[in-house]
């Protein structure tokens, strides 16, 4: 078998061990003349309290991106992002991001693009945002979230975010340039195959980077039925997750499969990996309705929520939303309303409750259950970033 790196665990769990050790300890054997004082949180969690969840609605495309070739859906995607990364992201090296030069007079300046720090490659911008190693997705059509293995920021010329984000980036080109309809169904997998060759191609020699990513996306379509009804393909490989909710019942209509090689060790696109989109991706054809939410999330929140803790944030959000904004504004109409800010504030809600989780040691969480059933002491949550984007379907007017 192809050696390659797997996911590493948190670091600061066995700081974590150590510390509930201790206190399991003094709860064992009080000290009646020692007064008991709070224990401090290790420095790992003292860092990550200080980052800010970032948000948004869509992520950039260039001013000059032409229309979609194969997207005529009479459905779009109401959407909106929030991340938190357990460390700021690394830069994108050359040639993806071009730095200005020290000197104007340098005869290879790039001072005249250095207001454009936006990355490139192949003379465009990359598609997506990046969060730590994370990367994620959002258009009308398509959404995606991408986590990068970040022990590859240990090795040399490692550069898992940079992986997960052309990843992604080429996966969307594919969609956009693709010829489809609802006559001629989409495939997703092509396209991630065919966006797993270009990143190779991008990060090989001369500029050779090394990294592996999951990938988990879905694409909004529609049937052929008169009048036409949404479809949602989902493609995962690895451990991130699509989601699909339906709030007015508040359950889970479709969940993707977690997919590993073994324990935190899911299956991974990109360097010494034998995962291949064509071989492993798996895709699901799914009939949802109008209103469906559809959450495309890293492990950062898979493993640090339940299922059952994931729908009831999403809904309670909605619900707490609707009541603020009736609230700002009792004479505006549902459907006057900003649904995009409505899933904005529902996908922050999302990552505030995973990140709670994460930066407790002495939370339960999936991650510790997983890791209880390996025959592992490990106990709290799991830092890591965590990436959220959530999409309500709806119909487009006229």
């Amino acid at each position: 078998m192809v050696a390659y790196l797997p996911r590493l665990r948190n670091p600061s769990i066995g700081v974590l061990q150590h510390l509930s050790a201790a206190v399991r300890r003094n709860q064992r054997r009080p000290r009646p003349c020692l007064e008991t004082l709070p224990l401090p949180l290790p420095r790992a969690f003292a860092q990550h309290a200080q980052q800010e969840t970032s948000v948004g609605t869509t992520t950039p495309v260039p001013d000059d991106a032409p229309p979609p070739n194969g997207h005529k859906c009479p459905f779009y995607f109401e959407a909106g992002y929030a991340l938190y990364a357990k460390r700021p992201s690394r830069p994108f090296p050359p040639p993806f991001l071009s730095l200005p030069s020290t000197s104007f007079s340098e005869p290879l300046s790039t001072h005249h693009r250095s207001r454009d720090r936006r990355p490139q490659v192949n003379g465009e911008m990359i598609r997506g945002v990046t969060n730590g190693d994370d990367a994620v997705l959002v258009s009308d059509y398509f959404i995606g979230a991408n986590d990068g293995v970040g022990a590859w920021g240990t090795r040399e010329r490692g550069h898992a975010a940079l992986w997960s984000r052309l990843i992604l980036h080429f996966w969307a080109l594919e969609v956009e340039h693709a010829e489809y309809d609802p006559a001629h169904e989409p495939d997703p997998v092509a396209y991630l195959q065919t966006a797993f060759e270009h990143t190779k191609k991008a990060t090989s020699e001369p500029q050779e980077w090394h990294g592996t990513t999951t990938a988990c996306a879905a694409l909004l379509s529609a049937d052929t039925h008169n009048p036409p009804h949404p479809l949602l393909y989902v493609t995962q490989l690895g451990d991130s997750q699509i989601l699909v909710i339906r709030p007015r019942d508040k359950e889970v209509i479709f969940k993707t499969t977690e997919q590993w090689h073994w324990f935190d060790c899911p299956r991974q696109l990109g360097t010494n990996s034998p995962d291949t989109p064509k071989q492993n991706a798996v895709m699901d054809r799914v009939e949802i309705e109008e209103d469906d939410v559809v959450i495309a999330m890293t492990d950062g929140v898979v493993d640090n929520l339940w299922e059952h803790e994931v729908v009831e944030n999403v809904v309670d959000s909605m619900h707490k939303w609707r009541d603020q904004t009736s609230m700002s504004d009792p004479d505006k109409q549902p459907a006057e309303q900003t649904y995009a800010d409505g899933m904005r504030f529902v996908a922050q809600e999302l990552v505030n409750a995973a990140r709670a989780i994460a930066e407790d040691p002495f939370a339960e969480s999936p991650y510790m259950e997983k890791a209880i059933d390996e025959g592992l002491s490990i106990e709290g949550g799991k830092l890591d970033d965590i990436s959220v984007v959530a999409a309500q379907c709806k119909r487009r007017k006229g």
